[in-house]
């Protein structure tokens, strides 16, 4: 199935899934190389589309200042540890 929406989840979506899972239920994002960690406070942040980037850069960045096509989108940013 070709989807061509650049978002695979708007709040409202993500809401609805979440509302089936117990309230109590630890969220957690993928970590640096292996695993899950914690997340951050979710915030919101503005964004622009890179769909060319390498994988390993992300799709998505932080808008940075000129940037024209911005858009706002909740980034749920993985707790990062020292050793």
């Amino acid at each position: 199935m070709n989807d061509e929406r650049k978002f695979h989840y708007t709040v409202s979506e993500l809401i609805e899934i979440l509302r089936t899972f117990p309230p109590d239920t630890p969220v957690l994002t993928s970590g640096y190389e292996n695993g899950y960690e914690n997340i951050q406070q979710p915030i919101l942040q503005g964004m622009v589309h890179k769909p060319g980037n390498p994988y390993y850069d992300g799709e998505f960045q932080p808008a940075e200042e000129g940037n024209i096509e911005i858009f706002k989108s909740i980034i749920l940013r993985r707790a990062v540890r020292e050793n």
